[in-house]
């Protein structure tokens, strides 16, 4: 038997003896006197082609190609609609929303999710329903094209089986007819001669169209594995949502979270570094004056020499006062003695002329 690639058929002489026990029953259906058997030569493998074709035309025409395509443009189009960025979750809240106690950022994201989860399941349902009825129909298309190389097959053995009856008539039957007409020129025979060969071209134009009708299911079976290779790439584009593009969304949330904490946390453990800088510093220019003033203080010695002077100039201005004091002193004791010397004199001058004049 031919390869299904291949458009040339295996003759009857070159084929297997199984091949050719599976065709010599369908070349004894053939009787070039009964012209029935001729035009419905092959009819049965041509209607279980046709009837291949049909069913593989009532399901595309039945079936939602874009049912699926559409679901996961909708998933697409609601997780894109979902930006963390927009809702600013690093944002100082403004005096007017801490006012009137509006939801932090992070409160808003997951009220926001909340909704948005509730259309990713809805969706994620809708496209659990159309993988479903996607593998099912990749079986079915398995078991399509199965049948459909059967019958392929089953098309190849009439064909050849008609090739063979064809090959018997022209190099046996209508040869041996011609010789007898030839011999007597009877014209029953010469008669008997046309209809044969009329049977020949009847069966060689049934043989064509069997021929055409191999070409329709040979091209059936490549368009049996597109539907379902587009199936098939459907699946996977749907458990490739269901499995990467939705937790990867819950993990960016996840992780937009995580960073909005780490970056509070963040700026604690910076408002807590500034302080320690400050009182670093504080402490530091506490430590320099300090420093200063001491080292003032034991450069300075325990007496300042200013003082020292001051103190000695005052000593010597004390010292020249006492003695300024003392000299007035004693120069006022001498006067003093001077003016008792001159009382006492004056007095014993009384003294005397009192006593001169008897009148003491």
């Amino acid at each position: 038997m031919s390869d299904i690639t291949n458009s040339e058929l295996v003759t009857y002489q070159s084929a297997p003896s199984e091949e050719k026990a599976a065709v010599k029953p369908l070349m004894a259906e053939i009787d070039l006197h009964d012209s029935s058997s001729i035009i419905f030569f092959g009819s049965k493998a041509q209607q279980e082609v046709t009837s291949i074709s049909d069913e593989m035309l009532n399901k595309v025409r039945n079936k939602d190609l874009g049912g699926a395509g559409e679901v996961l443009n909708d998933m697409v189009a609601v997780l894109r609609g979902f930006q963390v960025d927009d809702l600013k979750l690093n944002a100082k809240p403004s005096l007017l929303s801490r006012f009137f106690n509006k939801a932090n950022p992070v409160a808003k994201l997951f009220q926001r999710y909340e909704d948005v989860r509730k259309q990713i399941d809805g969706i994620t349902d809708r496209l659990e329903e159309h993988k479903t009825t996607l593998m099912t129909d990749i079986t079915m298309l398995d078991r399509l094209y199965d049948a459909t190389l059967g019958f392929f097959r089953n098309l190849e053995h009439y064909i050849m089986a008609g090739e063979e009856r064809l090959r018997q008539v022209d190099t046996e039957v209508i040869p041996a007819l011609s010789t007898e007409y030839e011999q007597d020129g009877n014209v029953l025979k010469s008669q008997k001669l046309r209809d044969t060969r009329s049977a020949r071209d009847d069966l060689e134009r049934r043989v064509h169209d069997l021929r055409l009708t191999r070409q329709v299911a040979m091209q059936s079976l490549p368009s049996i594995r597109l539907v379902q290779e587009n199936d098939k790439g459907l699946v996977n584009r749907i458990n490739s949502t269901l499995i990467n593009t939705v937790p990867l969304w819950r993990q960016q949330l996840a992780t937009s979270v995580a960073v909005f904490h780490s970056s509070e946390a963040a700026a604690t453990v910076k408002a807590a570094t500034d302080l320690t800088n400050e009182l670093l510093e504080q402490n530091a220019d506490n430590l320099q004056m300090a420093n200063k003033e001491a080292r003032k203080q034991m450069e300075s010695g325990v007496f300042k020499i200013e003082s020292i002077k001051k103190a000695n100039e005052t000593l010597i201005a004390t010292i020249e006062e006492s003695l300024q004091i003392a000299d007035e002193g004693k120069q006022r004791r001498a006067d003093a003695v001077r003016q008792m010397e001159v009382m006492e004199d004056e007095l014993k001058k009384t003294l005397v002329s009192a006593a001169a004049s008897g009148k003491m």
